[in-house]
């Protein structure tokens, strides 16, 4: 008896989703447009609270993002024809929220929604922009289930693609040059496809717990009466998931109500709490730290700076991390702390250092502690390697690995990162390598985050002497091409082995860059490669690095590529442009300076060499 009604159920289940979901899809399909709609529809709980209108908008755009990964992954096109756009629209309106007008309110134009940018309208038109390498990585870091920290490493890469090969500056579509390699990994790179729940909340944050809106009340009304008729499975499975949800939210809620109680117990009003409640660090306590580093011992040290020092230990998993522990730390200071860890903290990149946890205490005997937490890079830092007691000169395939690697974390931090970020003390000693000598880019304590809109910064100098772009030395003018500058001195230094700042004979401050700027002119550019390099590449590869390592360090900020096109072209076969001449000296007036970059570096990165200034 029981099996006949378990059966019974079953057919009647059947024949209640055979019947009403294609009238629940019918509502949602318009035989004019052929973006399927549909796809949305287990992605979007109902009902969902009201936002406001500014992250309506955002919402109705990220889900829109996710049809056309669909679309471009039925058709391999990403837009729908333009004579079908209006009726897209009316679809997307009736299927979302029929009492938001989304292209009235978003300020959507109707043909925004078949146009890109950058010409790019198939899947074969974007593939032939991105090197092959490039997409390999995307689908490497994103063929994978996207929930929880895979979805990290699946992002950046995608933040690199559009950093270095997207670089129209139009917003005026739906489906902007950022949006590009998020709907190309979701209908392509991620073998679950944009519909699967970890895809959809990772690449367009649509989906459960992602402020989903409601559908209309006529697809809520159908869907109420499937959830009626499987109410047992419904509350068994739903359920289970809703306790399991609650549990690790509750989980991570004790987590951070712990570290909030131990700053503010330790700080009072310091302000040190606004660290955890911007990142989602670990906190260390200053005995952890200590039994690590076995006290501070002298032997543990492995780097020193006008900071502090840094010192290797053990975590009680048995993985090896950095301890930079800061000196004179005041109440005062803190301010200074909590800038680096937010920076460090707010980026994720393959060059750039990783931050795994801080720690800050107030004790009797120690005062103030601040330290950060990294992980250990176990080939020290390149100045170790150039200048250090190292014995054994860097390959040339090594030092074309560094260079590279430096390139693309500094064009992250530029155009990857939102906000943009100035790091402001390029050196070698700030760029440290792991144990496969590949780049990463250290020490943020300067960095500056770039106002959206602002061309550039007026600010107090900072920075290492050798180092410094000229504009900004002298006239606290900061860019991201003072990073180029400075760039330009390390990719000097890596091809050189010279310092950037050394006295000469008669005990005179002399340039790497104005050194090689006259081998250079000299048509002597393989001269500053340096003597005994193992494993020498093409004579024509070395040139192209020097001219580029000259080119990065011009006196004349306007002169000077950004770091994408940077990347360009030590990564591709990109050539460089002409150097332009060195009309005027450092010292000259701002006046002549401006007259100089506008008659002799105006055309230089025009044609094919095109990106963000």
């Amino acid at each position: 008896m029981s099996i006949h009604f378990h059966h019974f159920l079953f057919f009647f289940f059947f024949f209640i989703i055979s019947t009403f979901f294609p009238l629940c899809l019918s509502q949602t399909n318009d035989s004019s447009c052929p973006l399927n709609f549909t796809v949305l529809l287990p992605l979007l709980p109902n009902p969902r609270p009201r936002l406001n209108t500014s992250m309506e908008c955002h919402y109705v755009l990220q889900a829109l993002r996710l049809v056309l990964s669909d679309y471009l992954k039925r058709t391999s096109s990403f837009f729908p024809p333009l004579d079908t756009a209006d009726s897209c629209w009316q679809t997307y309106q009736k299927n979302f929220d029929p009492n938001f007008d989304m292209r009235s309110s978003c300020g959507f134009q109707t043909a925004w929604i078949s146009q890109g940018c950058m010409n790019l309208t198939t899947k074969s038109s974007f593939e032939a922009l991105i090197p092959n390498a490039t997409l390999s990585d995307v689908v490497s870091n994103c063929n994978q289930s996207l929930q929880g920290t895979a979805c990290a490493s699946c992002t950046q890469s995608l933040a690199n693609v559009q950093a270095l090969y997207l670089t129209d500056n139009s917003t005026a579509t739906v489906s902007d040059c950022t949006a590009y390699p998020w709907i190309y990994a979701a209908a392509f790179a991620n073998y679950l496809g944009p519909t699967d729940e970890g895809t959809a909340s990772c690449l367009f944050l649509v989906g459960p717990g992602n402020n989903s809106n409601p559908g209309s009340s006529r697809t809520g009304l159908i869907f109420g009466v499937l959830v009626g008729v499987g109410v047992g499975l419904a509350l068994l499975i739903g359920g289970s998931w809703f306790a399991y949800r609650k549990y690790q939210a509750s989980k991570r809620k004790k987590g951070k109500d712990r570290i909030r109680s131990l700053e503010m117990g330790s700080f009072g009003g310091s302000g040190l709490g606004s660290i955890t409640e911007s990142t989602n660090l670990l906190h260390f306590t200053f005995d952890e730290i200590k039994e690590a580093t076995r006290n501070f011992s002298r032997d543990n040290i492995i780097g020193r700076g006008g900071y502090g020092n840094v010192y290797k230990g053990y975590l009680p998993d048995g993985s090896e991390v950095a301890f930079k522990r800061f000196k004179n730390c005041s109440a005062a200071g803190d301010a200074n702390f909590t800038h680096e860890v937010e920076v460090i903290a707010s980026v994720r990149h393959v060059n750039l250092v990783a931050l795994r946890g801080y720690c800050t205490a107030t004790t009797t005997l120690e005062g103030h502690q601040r330290l950060i937490v990294c992980d250990l890079m176990k080939n020290g830092s390149l100045y170790d390697h150039l200048f250090g007691s190292t014995e054994k000169k860097l390959s040339w395939p090594i030092r074309q690995k560094i260079a590279l690697g430096t390139a693309r974390g500094l064009a992250y931090l530029h155009y990857g990162a939102q906000p943009a970020i100035i790091h402001r003390d390029i050196k070698a000693s700030n760029i440290l390598l792991d144990d496969k000598f590949e780049a990463k880019v250290a020490d943020f304590g300067l960095a500056k985050f770039t106002p959206e809109g602002m061309t550039h910064l007026s600010t107090r100098v900072a920075g290492t002497m050798g180092y410094v772009a000229p504009e900004y030395a002298l006239y606290g003018q900061l860019t991201e091409r003072s990073d180029v500058y400075s760039f330009g001195v390390v990719l000097l230094e890596l091809l050189s082995g010279k310092k950037a700042l050394v006295m000469d004979d008669d005990n005179q401050p002399s340039l790497v860059a104005d050194w090689a700027w006259s081998l250079v002119k000299a048509e002597r550019a393989l001269d500053v490669i340096e003597d005994g390099m193992p494993e020498l590449g093409p004579p024509e590869v070395h040139e192209k690095y020097v001219l580029v390592a000259v080119l990065c360090s011009h006196p004349e900020l306007q002169c000077r590529p950004t770091m994408d096109q940077v990347v360009k072209m030590l990564e591709t076969d990109i050539s460089v442009p002409s150097i332009p001449e060195r009309p005027i000296p450092l010292v000259a007036h701002i006046d002549d300076i401006e007259r100089s970059i506008s008659s002799n570096c105006s055309d230089q990165f025009s044609g094919s060499l095109i990106g963000k200034g």
